[in-house]
């Protein structure tokens, strides 16, 4: 019996496969889906997504930190102001007027977190990951902060203070990560390759050098 044309085609795409991952199959077609019933405008759509990868998240957050770590008057100011200094670094989404930074030290770790719901500072660290909003975190940062930070692999000196900051709709806080050392005369650019985001909720710390390097020639 001859082929069925169809059927060929159909296997002939197969043997290529698609691009795109099974997620972003199925997320295309909802869009599609939703679109076609007039629930969502295509262009305002692309207007967000363009928004979250270029106008906000935590290339922002690391601009703002990397500024800090070279410039001790910027430092001194976002210590002061957060909300006012951040701004003054030309945002694209003007930061609230309830950001507060809190700085690491060798004596003091801070560590955020919202037990109430997920408040975050979305414009300088973009939306807030699953674990952040998660029950388990809400509860256990506040009960067992060393614990949580074991799990997320940060291993602190005994004599280390923890603070933990409540963030709620009014104020929410960045942490300002200690500089890595080995960084002296860097660029501030190079510098914010360093930062993560974990490392300004304090779930996490700065990249060194050397993984920043790793990372380069993988």
């Amino acid at each position: 019996m001859a082929d069925d044309p169809h059927s060929h085609s159909h296997e002939h795409g197969s043997d290529h496969g698609s691009e795109l991952s099974d997620l972003q199959l199925r997320v295309r077609a909802l869009e599609t889906i939703l679109t076609e019933k007039g629930y969502i405008d295509p262009a305002a759509l692309d207007q967000i997504v363009e928004a979250c990868e270029t106008k906000i998240g935590p290339h922002n957050g690391a601009r703002v930190v990397a500024r800090a770590w070279i410039d001790p008057d910027f430092k001194r100011r976002l210590l002061e102001d957060a909300t006012e200094a951040a701004n003054t670094l030309g945002h694209i989404s003007p930061v609230g007027a309830h950001l507060i930074a809190v700085e690491n030290t060798p004596e003091v770790h801070n560590l955020v977190v919202c037990t109430l719901c997920s408040c975050y500072p979305w414009e300088v660290l973009g939306l807030p990951p699953v674990w952040y909003k998660s029950a388990p975190y809400r509860s256990r940062a506040v009960i067992d902060p060393k614990g949580v930070l074991g799990d997320f692999g940060v291993k602190l000196p005994a004599e280390t203070q923890i603070r933990i900051w409540d963030s709620t709709a009014e104020t929410r806080f960045l942490v300002l990560p200690m500089r890595p050392a080995g960084t002296e005369n860097w660029s501030e650019e190079k510098l914010a390759g360093l930062v993560t985001r974990d490392s300004m909720v304090g779930t996490g710390l700065p990249k060194s050098p050397a993984e920043l390097a790793a990372e380069a020639v993988r």
